[in-house]
């Protein structure tokens, strides 16, 4: 038998290929062979219903393992603006609308901040990863955090979603300006894939 075959297998429950990429780099070293969704092209879109982020990244790991057969990682993300009493939160992906650009979202936050008369910028990027098997069975469940700020206006090329807007504390860079071998470690997602690599090593053999 291979040493192919007899590694166990780990579907990445999304599409977004620069979400793909921080996940596989950060989880590189865990002794399993990772899929993508990008190979079963007939599986749809998991359903984001949930009140957490917990609740969704559950959700999206369980759909994309039943659907598929192969145990599945999910994760939930989400901005959360104090000003705006912690908006977009779990409705980030979908802040402007289901057919929004990441532009898009970028510039609805701007404008309610715009709105606000104080001038607090603190945020917070949180992060839920999931796992489960195609039976239903939740196996493990990572959170991480990142403390920072908006800004007045986008900057940087690197990262998607509000990553340009975000300044983690300790930094002048956006997330979208930081080396990704720094974001790699700082992230909210990052924090919680540190924790989620911690479990996927302890079991060698699948589950």
């Amino acid at each position: 038998m291979s040493v192919l075959s007899q590694t166990p297998s780990l579907l990445l429950g999304t599409r977004n290929t620069g979400k793909l990429r921080e996940i596989e780099v950060v989880l590189g070293d865990v002794p399993w062979r990772f899929r993508s969704l990008l190979e079963f092209k007939e599986v749809g879109v998991a359903a984001e219903t949930g009140q957490t982020y917990s609740d969704n990244a559950t959700a999206k790991a369980q759909f994309y393992a039943g659907e598929t057969g192969v145990c599945a990682l999910a994760d939930d993300s989400g901005l959360e603006v104090t000003a705006l009493g912690g908006a977009p939160g779990v409705f980030s992906a979908r802040y402007a609308g289901s057919n929004a650009s990441d532009a898009d979202r970028r510039s609805l936050l701007l404008s309610e901040l715009a709105k606000k008369s104080a001038q607090n910028r603190e945020a917070r990027f949180v992060c839920a990863v999931a796992i489960a098997k195609p039976d239903g069975t939740v196996l493990n469940i990572s959170e991480g955090v990142c403390n920072g700020r908006i800004i007045s206006a986008p900057r940087g090329e690197g990262g998607f979603g509000y990553d340009p807007l975000f300044v983690p504390d300790g930094f002048n860079q956006t997330f979208a300006e930081l080396a990704d071998s720094i974001k790699n470690q700082i992230s909210h997602r990052a924090r919680a894939l540190l924790k989620t690599r911690e479990f996927l090593r302890s079991k060698r053999v699948g589950f």
